[in-house]
């Protein structure tokens, strides 16, 4: 899961911060950079094809690695290529292009987390799901790291560490396609999940010949029978498994990352426009980063087997909001490397505390049976609303300033608290499964 988790999280920040880091260097407007941001709502649609990845064979692959593997294997092909492919294009010229490849990393990159979401699920009883979390999250903090200290450290040596230079983001995305191949040799080491899809099965034929037997033709039966099992099925079991209360659960899955996203669009521009060099950001986010994210993630498990996932989540949204106001203070004072370093320590034991409990959460709202497309509706919810208001981000900046700016996404962390306070208060301990 260390190495899964590695892998999920590499491509993200190449399509969000690290990215929008490239463009502000290149002279792209911070509005449009905002708007270039909206690439990442795949990750925020997924749901839409994740009943696909979780019941349809692929040709050839599935026969050979399984169900999980086969489309693991697949989306992270699609990566390295669409990740060569941006490396390849330069935004002064063809920032179409640099569009076209980064979606298409985005949306490779958010089928993987489907499957690779569904495999830690899958692979080991409810009493390790923690545990697993703990250590995906671990991989994939480290693999953001990569993408964002890494990348830029990269770009500041093979080109320059204060201004434009095609050769150096072009050398730093080719090696990330490259870094792409640890979860290719993880793919092809693992065991395929042992999971009973009998009663699926069972269920879709008996709807199918039930069609057939009203005079359907067989193709047609077939695929309505399968849209129940695959599409229906798993939303359904959600909403009859909480009642009314999904709506309150949704709600906070698609508000509780807000703050920490919505912010983080703006954070590489800030840099820039802050003064700060490649070879600083990289090298304070490269050494106290990685130690706080560590950190961050066993504390949290620590937190969250010690006094439960809800009180954990609002401890972690509070500490992200709070983080925010930091970065305000940052705008105020001017830039100062010893700051910077508090902040990126604070801001990665926050997340890792926060990200922590969020996943055990999410884990434990899901039937097994419906894996992947459960997991995909929850993670997409999780980032369909923040990663659309984050689109409205440079718009912001240019009209309120980076103080107003953060100091406002800390405030967007606000109503999170209440809807955590509600959730804990309404929803039967019966239903929390992992509390």
């Amino acid at each position: 899961m260390l190495a899964l988790g590695f892998s999920s999280g590499l491509p993200l920040l190449l399509v969000f911060g690290t990215l929008s880091f490239w463009l502000r260097e290149a002279g792209v407007s911070r509005t449009s950079i905002g708007f270039f941001s909206w690439v990442a709502l795949a990750y925020g649609v997924k749901w839409l094809w994740s009943p696909l990845v979780d019941r349809l064979p692929l040709p050839l692959l599935s026969r050979w690695l399984g169900r999980r593997r086969s489309w693991m294997l697949l989306s992270q092909g699609i990566i390295m290529a669409a990740l060569t492919g941006m490396a390849l294009s330069d935004p002064t010229t063809d920032l179409a292009q640099l569009a076209v490849f980064a979606l298409a990393v985005a949306f490779a990159s958010a089928t993987q987390d489907i499957v690779i979401d569904a495999y830690r699920i899958e692979s080991a009883p409810e009493r390790l799901q923690g545990a697993l979390a703990a250590a995906y999250m671990t991989g994939y903090r480290l693999a953001m790291i990569l993408a964002g200290a890494g990348a830029l450290a990269i770009a500041a040596w093979a080109g320059s560490d204060t201004g434009y230079d095609m050769t150096g983001w072009q050398t730093a995305y080719l090696a990330m396609a490259g870094c792409m191949l640890v979860g290719v040799i993880t793919c092809l080491l693992l065991h395929e999940p042992q999971v009973d899809l009998g009663e699926q099965q069972r269920s879709q034929q008996e709807h199918k010949d039930h069609l057939v037997a009203n005079g359907w033709p067989g193709w047609l039966a077939g695929l309505v029978a399968f849209g129940k099992s695959a599409v229906v099925a798993p939303f359904a079991d959600f909403f009859q498994r909480f009642g009314w209360h999904a709506l309150l659960i949704l709600g906070l899955i698609a508000s509780y990352r807000i703050a920490d996203v919505v912010m983080g669009v703006m954070a590489n521009p800030f840099y820039v426009d802050m003064g700060f060099s490649k070879t600083e950001i990289a090298t304070v986010t490269k050494v106290y980063g990685v130690i706080m994210t560590l950190a961050g993630a066993a504390f949290g498990g620590v937190l969250v087997s010690r006094y439960g996932t809800l009180r954990i989540l609002m401890l972690g949204a509070l500490l992200t909001a709070g983080t925010n106001l930091l970065f305000a203070l940052m705008s105020q004072l001017g830039p100062d490397v010893r700051l910077l370093t508090v902040i990126i320590s604070l801001d990665n034991l926050s997340a890792g505390i926060a990200t922590a409990a969020f996943i055990t959460y999410l884990s434990s709202l899901t039937n097994v049976a419906f894996s992947a497309t459960q997991y995909a509706l929850f993670s997409s919810v999780m980032l369909l609303l923040p990663k659309f208001v984050a689109g409205f981000s440079g718009l912001a900046v240019d009209a309120i300033g980076y103080a107003g700016f953060f100091t406002g996404t800390a405030a967007l962390g606000l109503p999170v608290l209440v809807l955590i306070a509600v959730v804990n208060k309404r929803i039967p301990a019966q239903q929390r499964r992992l509390e």
